[in-house]
């Protein structure tokens, strides 16, 4: 399958990178580039694609990773996976970084009923020491005189000023808000329309029939496609024998024909999903459920 990566994106990436390896005359280099913007808009696989297309395999982590029962273990994994980034440039002699996805998932904080544990203090402290101090990160407990590889820190998230201040300040973090224009959504589309032979000019049309929705909006549209095939696998099989069938079984698992892609199809599917998505956000529950306080 063929997957577009934004220019813009790919530039800014690179440009990052690229400052982080070189030494540029009494110029401060923020260590870490923050990626942040809208759910659903693909800032961590058009992350992926820039790193293939710069021929790089980044130490990946994520905000799931940012909390622990024993204080203290998150942050001694960031020290522990930004060394090991450090350490495969030296290996393999080509260029690495540490990637965070969704860092304010598991470091931000919403609002006041937010827990802030000790955990998030040191994972933000953390980071603003390698930052400061990027070829002297050491581990708890030891201490290594010889300085390490600088290595560049990726970062993604939705809403950084859920994260501590300190942190995101400019010398410590380059910002880049990412929100694809028409051109990006058209050609990311495209990509993920790639195996169905859809002609440009219905992309076009598709991508401005849903203006305001997500990337993933229409991949999870192009999936849907597939439900009615699916469905009457599963009452063939049936309900009993599923399990068995698509588990354990020496048969091939089921093969299926191309759905339509017709323009009629893909606007029943697309308003089918734009009516599920705005009844979440019609039904509103948390109010009713937890009425005291304000939830952002």
């Amino acid at each position: 399958m063929s997957y577009y990566i934004s220019p813009r994106f790919l530039d800014k990436l690179a440009v990052h990178l690229a400052k982080n390896f070189m030494k540029l005359p009494n110029v401060n280099v923020p260590l870490i580039l923050g990626i942040h913007g809208g759910k659903g808009e693909g800032k961590s696989f058009q992350c992926e694609l820039a790193f293939q297309k710069l021929g790089i395999d980044p130490i990946r982590m994520s905000g799931g990773e940012l909390e622990s029962p024993d204080a203290g273990d998150p942050a001694r994994l960031i020290r522990m996976r930004y060394r090991e980034a450090s350490e495969l440039v030296k290996v393999r002699g080509k260029m690495c970084a540490l990637l965070i996805n969704d860092l304010d998932a598991g470091a931000g904080r919403v609002d006041s009923t937010t827990q802030y544990t000790v955990n998030t203090q040191l994972v933000n402290a953390t980071l603003m020491n390698i930052a400061d101090n990027p070829t002297n990160v050491q581990l708890p407990g030891s201490y290594d005189s010889n300085p390490i590889r600088r290595v560049p820190i990726i970062v993604t998230g939705n809403d950084f000023s859920t994260l501590y201040a300190p942190l995101v300040r400019d010398g410590r973090m380059e910002k880049f808000y990412w929100q694809p224009d028409r051109s990006d959504r058209i050609g990311i589309v495209s990509g993920i329309f790639a195996p169905d032979n859809i002609p440009q000019w219905e992309i076009e049309r598709l991508v401005d029939m849903y203006p305001d929705r997500s990337i993933d909006f229409f991949g999870s549209l192009r999936s849907s496609l597939y439900d009615e095939q699916v469905r009457k696998f599963v009452y063939e099989i049936g309900l009993d024998r599923l399990s068995l069938r698509l588990v354990n079984s020496t048969e091939a698992l089921p093969e299926f024909r191309p759905p339509s892609f017709d323009m009629r199809t893909l606007k029943e599917a697309g308003d089918r999903l734009l009516a599920e998505g705005d009844r979440v956000s019609q039904r509103n529950l948390i109010q009713e459920y937890m009425p005291v306080g304000k939830v952002h």
